[in-house]
């Protein structure tokens, strides 16, 4: 159905006139005729019954009038939620995190959904490499990532972070660390759990000259921190995880250039929507 012949329909059974109703549409009164015209034979019915004292809606009319004003009022609401959807105001965002964003990346939705609470975010746990992938597929509209990314992909710098010895609170720290580490049995993630960490890890003891053993493996880093909190052994854990670490469990800044990495943002497509998305998780990055 034509918008345009419903809105002349509307606007003549509301003034009553079709002069009145051609000025407030901006149009002739023998085009608005016509439209009228054109709607009447579309539907199979007449409309108005024109005198001296105006235009008269028909009963047919009377009938249709109430159906024609919904359609126009939804029409309308579509186009305001559009231009919302358009502006940012509304949506949805699918938001990946790895290790790198596991405490970053919750406080950036967090901050996000405070300030546009019209919005759906989900937010899914997977490794980076997972998450460049349904980044350049459409699946993910940002992730949070170990750095660089690879080509296809922009990103924005968010923060550093840095290989910590993950210690029980009572334990000494020892001296001279890259000696202690040599050799001793360490809890561990599952490699394939974050082949972006343990990378960073081995390039770390390659750098130190250490060998550390492996006493136990965990699935994430909460049982990690976990494990060492209970006495069962250290851990090699990034510094930001100090947020989701027990009391028990302290954890210390370790030594060497390839300690450190910095976390971001990634994203494919640029909208208004990813935009302020972006700019809470600086926000939460400055704070943090």
């Amino acid at each position: 159905m034509d918008l345009r012949l419903l809105r002349a329909f509307v606007t003549v059974a509301r003034l009553r006139t079709f002069g009145a109703a051609a000025d407030e549409l901006a149009t002739s009164q023998p085009a608005l005729t016509k439209q009228i015209q054109v709607l009447e034979r579309r539907l199979g019915s007449v409309l108005f019954v024109r005198g001296r004292h105006g235009a008269r809606l028909t009963a047919e009319g009377e009938l249709l009038l109430p159906d024609a004003l919904q359609l126009l009022e939804r029409s309308e609401a579509f186009e305001r939620r559009a231009a919302q959807i358009a502006a940012g105001v509304e949506g949805s965002l699918a938001i990946g995190f790895g290790l790198s964003g596991i405490e970053l990346a919750p406080r950036a939705v967090a901050l996000f959904r405070s300030r546009w609470p019209r919005v759906s975010v989900s937010l899914e746990d997977m490794p980076s490499a997972e998450q460049y992938e349904r980044l350049q597929a459409g699946g993910l509209q940002i992730g949070f990532v170990r750095l660089p990314v690879p080509p296809g992909l922009e990103h924005l710098r968010l923060r550093k972070d840095r290989l910590a010895l993950a210690l029980p609170i009572d334990q000494a720290v020892p001296r001279d660390l890259a000696r202690w580490l040599d050799g001793r049995p360490l809890v561990r993630l599952t490699p394939s759990r974050g082949p972006g960490l343990t990378a960073q890890i081995n390039g770390l003891y390659a750098e130190l000259g250490c060998h550390p053993q492996v006493l136990q493996e965990a699935g994430d880093l909460q049982t990690m921190l976990a494990l060492t909190a209970a006495g069962a052994g250290p851990s090699v854990v990034p510094l930001s995880a100090d947020r989701i670490a027990p009391g028990e469990v302290r954890l210390v800044p370790l030594p060497g250039r390839a300690a450190t990495w910095w976390i971001g943002a990634a994203w494919s497509t640029r909208t208004p929507l990813t935009e302020r998305f972006l700019q809470a998780a600086a926000e939460v990055a400055r704070t943090s």
